[in-house]
């Protein structure tokens, strides 16, 4: 089956003081292009982090964002230094006796302002247990964005089969054509020579050179090389993940077949044939684009 580039995935691991969300989205890329927003406490995970995705998503732009919210209950609040406080209260106290200088209408929040008077506790280093247990919350997220990709996946191969069959009806619809075609040209041809030439020419020689002209116009081979490449279109699309680039290549390959049945066609109906399978190739193309 085969797998969109487009998805996204998010999961949370759950640690005693504080809870780690993990978000993964991507988007079409012809190569892995790898983005990240790492917490500070995780950043030393940053290379470990980066393989386990490469591994799950080949292809893609992908944004990987992991952030850290503390719970209500952690002990990790931010300290208030007493004896600083108490330093700049005697300072400003002073230096506004001794110049006069009145002192702040509101204390509390003048000496929280202060250099250093608030600071956080020093981080702890990662242990094992917290790693093991974001860890799991990474590969649920990646599991999350690959389940999404292949629900895409289903999607757009359900797509490209009808199309492709649309494709493979409108190349037979033109069969009924083809004699009518044949006809109109030798009439045209013999109407072109009556009306210009007043003079005896070698009949049997005309019909060789107009059968030699309307061989040129043959489109069978074209239509024949067609219907092998939209079963060769089916046939990788049945090959699992990984078959974009094949399938980019396959649709070149129809467009060129049906891109010489029009300027072979030289039929009203025909080419209104050719334009709407180039219509309906114009549409595998632009999807194909987002496939794994």
């Amino acid at each position: 089956m085969i797998q969109s580039m487009t998805g996204y995935g998010k999961a949370i691991a759950e640690l005693s003081d504080k809870k780690v969300t993990i978000e993964i989205k991507s988007l079409n890329s012809k190569a892995l292009d790898l983005s990240t927003r790492i917490a500070p406490a995780y950043r030393e995970k940053e290379m470990e982090i980066r393989n386990l995705i490469s591994k799950s998503l080949e292809r893609g732009k992908v944004d990987l964002n992991l952030w850290v919210e503390k719970k209500e209950n952690s002990s990790n609040a931010t300290i208030i230094s007493q004896s600083l406080v108490e330093g700049y209260y005697q300072q400003i106290k002073e230096i506004s006796d001794n110049l006069s200088i009145p002192v702040p209408t509101d204390w509390f929040q003048t000496l929280l302002r202060m250099p250093d008077v608030m600071s956080k506790p020093e981080s702890t280093e990662l242990t094992t247990e917290e790693w093991s247990t974001v860890q799991k919350g990474l590969a649920e997220a990646i599991q999350h964005l690959v389940d999404f990709r292949k629900q895409e996946g289903e999607a757009l191969e359900k797509k490209f089969r009808e199309k492709i069959e649309n494709i493979r009806q409108l190349s037979l619809s033109v069969t009924q054509y083809e004699t009518e075609r044949i006809t109109k040209i030798k009439d045209r041809i013999n109407e072109a020579l009556e009306k210009t030439l007043n003079v005896d020419y070698d009949k049997n020689r005309l019909e060789q050179e107009i059968i030699f002209y309307i061989e040129k116009l043959d489109i069978n081979e074209e239509k024949q090389r067609l219907a092998n490449h939209l079963d060769y279109f089916i046939q990788t699309l049945e090959g699992g993940s990984g078959q974009g680039k094949k399938l980019g290549f396959i649709a070149q390959e129809i467009g060129r077949e049906i891109n010489t049945m029009g300027s072979k066609s030289n039929h009203a109906e025909m080419q209104k044939i050719v334009v709407q399978m180039k219509d309906e190739l114009e549409q595998i193309k632009e999807q194909v684009l987002n496939v794994m």
